[in-house]
């Protein structure tokens, strides 16, 4: 796998947003690496994706909002303050979920530690029956882990409050270590992104956010169709290759007959140019093909998936992929080997550390297009 080969350098985290690095600089202002197979890395500014694309592909992006995730807290026995705690609001369960029996009011989340800086560090969860008392009078009650066999994320009850208004009132947007310091919930905002009655994300679908309104008008200009989808995503693996948990997604009637025609023209005139399905991040991927049935088909889904995609079972329907660069052991490389193989992505990892792109949410992106 890729991580035995790689090891990212500190130095290569995006520590603020691009349009913040330099005067005049929008979010645009983030460098793209583009592989196609294995043959070929080449590399861009991500204002050129108009031209790196054709007319007739289909861009797929993710239309969830991000939420203000990160709420402080205090966890202990009631006698004292208590162990300063950050709460991680990751998934709001409804009457079912497929990883547990969780019933309404119950959300997933993750308590971690401050570490003094503005962000967190990973804590041990639990325990069971714990109590984390919260702003204005509202207590987080720990029921039980989500999975028996990894103790990082819980199933906790909510109460003298909603999960929704706690975050609306006190939360900020989900900040980790390798960043400089805190930034408004609008840098945590893709131009996709819109409001949802089933929530939000608890961090940014982050492969979205450097586009801006007029690339995203000279993208369709140049013949590009952009086909939404939601997926609310929970909070980031903190185990090495821990795959994701089940999340809530929905892919529309338009943008399953998009897809569906596209994937016919190509069929039907193989040596045509255009037609390419292009996915906006893993989000998109995973929405996507848990939406496609054995045949390739898209169909109108809204619901909660659990789908893994790795190289072994392979795409259905995502031709490419639009991304950021992922960590050597992020379960999201899995993935980018189902869309490519394993020695085209080391080579291109390879290449953007020794051209120093860089990393996670604020940084650089990768587009993998077919051979």
């Amino acid at each position: 796998m890729i991580a035995d080969a790689l090891r990212v350098p500190e130095e290569l985290s995006a520590r603020v947003p691009a349009e913040q690095r330099g005067a005049g600089l929008g979010r645009d202002a983030v460098r793209l690496m583009v592989s196609r197979g294995a043959a070929e890395v080449g590399h861009h500014a991500f204002d050129e994706l108009p031209e790196l694309l054709t007319a007739g592909d289909v861009l797929v992006v993710n239309t969830s909002r991000t939420l203000p995730a990160a709420v402080d807290g205090r966890i202990g026995d009631g006698r004292g303050r208590g162990e300063p705690v950050v709460v991680h609001f990751s998934t709001r369960a409804d009457r079912w979920h497929p990883a547990g029996r969780a019933v309404a009011g119950c959300w997933t989340v993750e308590l971690r530690s401050p570490d003094g800086r503005g962000s967190s560090r990973p804590r041990a969860g639990g325990p069971v029956g714990a109590v984390v008392r919260l702003p204005g009078g509202a207590r987080l009650a720990l029921q039980a882990p989500v999975d028996p066999g990894n103790v990082r994320l819980w199933w906790a009850r909510v109460s003298g409050s909603t999960g929704p208004e706690l975050m609306r009132r006190y939360g900020r947007p989900i900040r980790y270590g390798y960043t400089d310091r805190d930034q408004p919930l609008d840098a945590y905002q893709t131009a996709f992104a819109v409001d949802s009655p089933d929530g939000g994300s608890a961090e940014m679908p982050s492969a979205a956010r450097p586009f801006t309104a007029a690339l995203v008008a000279r993208l369709v200009s140049a013949g590009v169709q952009i086909a939404p989808i939601s997926l609310h995503t929970g909070v980031a693996s903190a185990e090495a290759f821990e795959p994701p948990y089940p999340e809530r997604f929905a892919v529309p009637p338009t943008t399953a007959w998009l897809v569906n025609a596209a994937r016919a023209r190509r069929q039907a005139t193989p040596t045509a140019s255009g037609g390419r399905i292009v996915a906006v991040g893993t989000t998109a991927v995973r929405a996507l093909e848990s939406a496609a049935g054995p045949d390739g088909q898209v169909r109108t889904t809204a619901g909660w998936t659990d789908l893994v995609v790795t190289p072994e079972r392979g795409t259905r329907v995502v031709d490419g992929l639009l991304t950021g660069l992922h960590e050597p052991t992020a379960s999201h490389l899995l993935m980018l080997e189902a869309v490519t193989d394993g020695d085209a992505l080391r080579r291109a990892y390879a290449a953007a550390a020794e051209r120093r792109y860089l990393w996670h949410e604020f940084g650089d992106l990768h587009l993998v297009l077919p051979s």
